[in-house]
């Protein structure tokens, strides 16, 4: 395989996919036949009404929990035969997990939260505190390494989770919702290290509400009752970003974006361009296109008078 093709790979592809709760009446579905291919270097924004089976998407992709049918392959592995342990080697080493609740250990500081995930890839203490204090320094937490928690703001905990995602270097990022207690100039300044990140080449999954956010993506996906209701690309897979030179990479993601449209409901349309959010209401857009035809019909009107007046 070429450089360039193992580059545009797909690394996750989910097939068929259905995860099942309850029995008999019981029963409900979380994900029906969901199908989903990702490439290395995607930005997917995942959105959709609470309980259409977003964060369960997420915990079958990160192997924290098993689809009830479908096949699930992963760098073209079938993850049904994977044993538990290298199931829990492989999310130590390529996967990193970002939550909307930071999930922090209170009793432990800044510096040993973010070294946590090094334990089970077999770095020794010194190792592990000096890779964490190295991520720490690029994330401008250093100063903070020793805090606890508790001290922190609420953008400071989620940058030290993100910290903690990336401190073994995971060639996956999947992210439940790590804006949604942050207000927005926190929500920005996490997007923006997000951004840094995938333009190096991670590729990254998140779910998240806010549809302002899709700016970011390269893909949004919208979801609806355990399926996929809409999947637009904004950027083409060639032009995905690859590990080499971020600035040069993230420049041409930016200048090949296309607009996304999101339906909200049936009367409402949400249109995402560059870092623009309009809301469209269609009633709205009828009214305004039949002000438009009333005004050029005055001025037709005024035109005819002044004629008629000129030829009097």
């Amino acid at each position: 395989m070429s450089k360039d093709n193992k580059d545009n790979e797909t690394i996750i592809e989910l097939k068929a996919i259905t995860k099942r709760y309850g029995f008999g009446d019981a029963e409900s579905f979380a994900l029906h036949n969901f199908d989903l291919d990702v490439k290395r270097g995607e930005f997917i924004m995942i959105m959709g009404p609470s309980g259409c089976g977003k964060t369960t998407l997420l915990n079958i992709i990160g192997l924290l929990d098993k689809p009830t049918s479908g096949e699930y392959l992963l760098n073209g592995k079938n993850t049904e035969r994977i044993s538990s342990r290298r199931k829990a080697r492989f999310r130590a080493k390529e996967i990193g997990f970002i939550f909307q609740s930071f999930n922090l250990i209170p009793n432990l500081s800044v510096i040993e939260n973010v070294s946590l995930p090094l334990i089970y890839s077999g770095y020794h203490k010194t190792r592990r505190l000096k890779k964490a204090d190295d991520i720490l320094e690029h994330f401008h937490l250093r100063e903070r390494e020793y805090y606890m928690p508790y001290q922190l703001s609420g953008g400071q905990q989620q940058r030290v989770a993100i910290a903690r995602s990336l401190v073994s270097n995971p060639s996956i990022i999947l992210a439940d919702e790590p804006t949604g207690n942050l207000d927005s100039r926190s929500s920005h300044i996490i997007m923006e290290e997000l951004r840094d990140i995938h333009a190096q080449g991670n590729t990254i999954i998140m779910v998240t509400h806010n549809p302002a956010l899709t700016t970011y993506a390269t893909r949004v996906i919208n979801m609806l009752d355990g399926e996929i209701d809409t999947d637009i690309k904004t950027v083409d897979d060639s032009e995905l970003p690859r590990p080499g030179d971020p600035e040069k990479i993230s420049v041409r993601i930016l200048s090949k974006k296309r607009p996304v449209e999101l339906e909200i409901d049936s009367q409402t349309k949400v249109v995402v361009s560059g870092d623009h959010v309009t809301t469209e209401n269609k009633e709205n857009n009828k009214k305004a296109s039949d002000t438009k035809v009333s005004k050029k019909t005055r001025k037709e009107g005024k035109k005819k008078i002044k004629t008629k007046k000129k030829e009097s």
